[in-house]
Parts: structure tokens; C-alpha cells; sequence
């Protein structure tokens, strides 16, 4: 089963529909001890990046951790790769669980924020998770980004290049909303199901 966490700030319905649609088993939970009975983790994310918060207070935040350290796979969606970085500068005090180094930032005043719509996405090197795909246009808005690192396995140009989608190990995180970007987020989403 997949567990689609909800801590209050996720695009969570439009997930599990997605989920649905390609007859993969899922459920949106908030109990901590379903999170950790379940197969494959997705943590969906939409609004500030302090709603991370939540997740420590929840005891969320701890069985994730432990959950990635057991190699179950784990997609970040949108603030859920943020969080998966050292912070955000939309919440300095609000710290992310770490697993990339970097911070995220703001987009620069030369391009309007928050970044909405379809941009292009160009997938750099082999990647599980967008096996099989092309570079395409997916569906972003966000107004904070993540820098390009060694893991980056797409990117994205919008008032410079960011992290479209990281990738190490059992950890993968897209900036996009695949449950909104047609067929190719389809494909992601069931790329993430069959691993």
C-alpha cells in the first residue's frame, strides 16, 4: 500500500485519484503507525513551507526518517522535495529533514512569483523514477526553489535553472505536480508505484 501523508498542506485527493485511475492501492492517512506499515511513502505538499512543522509535532516526521532508513521508497511532491533539503528561506527557523544539502530560495524579482503553469522539464541523466520518459512540460506553482545538485535528475528554467526532480536511492522528490501533468505525471506516478 502506498500511504499519501496527510499534515495538512498536500494536494492529497488529486494524488489518490491519480492513484486510483492506474488501479495502484493507496490511502491519505495521518496515523503515524500506517505510515509505517506502508510499502512506499508519498508526501504531497502545497501553501508554506512552515506547515512542514506539522509533521515533527505528529511524530510523522520520525517514522519517515526511519521508514527512508529501511529503504522504503519515498516521493516528495512540490514542498514535500523542499523538505527534503536543509530549509527554505520562506521559513528560515523551519528546518527540512536534511537529506540534500542546500537551501531553497526565491525565485529572482526579474520573473513574476509564484511560478504557475507549464514550463519544460529537461531530464539530465537516467533516473527509476522517470525511466522510459522524456524531457515534456509538467504542471509547477510554487514561488521557492531548489538548487540544482549532484542528484538532480531534471531541471527546470525559470528566472535561472532549479531542481525540477532529485533522486538518490529510495528518495525521489519533484518540484511539478505529476497528479496534474497528464499523461507524463501518470507515468511518474506509476514508475514510483512499480518500484
Amino acid at each position: 500500500m502506498i500511504a499519501i501523508v496527510d499534515y495538512g498542506a498536500g494536494n492529497l485527493t488529486s494524488v489518490k485519484k491519480a492513484f486510483d485511475w492506474l488501479g495502484q492501492s493507496c490511502a491519505i492517512t495521518s496515523d503515524p503507525a500506517e505510515v509505517q506499515r506502508a510499502e512506499k511513502i508519498i508526501l504531497p505538499g502545497v501553501g508554506h513551507f512552515s506547515a512542514t512543522t506539522a509533521l515533527a509535532r505528529s511524530g510523522l516526521q520520525k517514522v519517515i526518517e526511519d521508514a527512508i532508513g529501511r529503504g522504503i521508497p519515498f516521493l516528495g511532491i512540490c514542498i514535500g522535495l523542499q523538505w527534503m533539503f536543509e530549509g527554505s528561506e520562506e521559513s528560515p527557523k523551519t528546518r527540512g529533514l536534511g537529506l540534500f544539502q542546500g537551501c531553497c530560495g526565491r525565485f529572482p524579482a526579474s520573473v513574476k512569483s509564484p511560478h504557475v503553469g507549464w514550463n519544460q522539464i529537461i531530464i539530465l541523466h537516467s533516473s527509476r523514477l522517470l525511466r522510459d520518459m522524456q524531457s515534456s512540460f509538467v504542471y509547477f506553482t510554487h514561488s521557492f526553489r531548489a538548487p540544482i545538485i549532484d542528484v538532480t535528475t531534471a531541471c527546470c528554467e525559470y528566472g535561472g535553472p532549479f531542481a525540477a526532480a532529485v533522486e538518490r536511492d529510495n528518495v525521489f522528490g519533484v518540484q511539478f505536480h505529476p497528479e496534474k501533468s497528464g499523461e507524463f505525471g501518470l507515468r511518474l506516478l506509476n514508475n514510483f508505484g512499480e518500484l
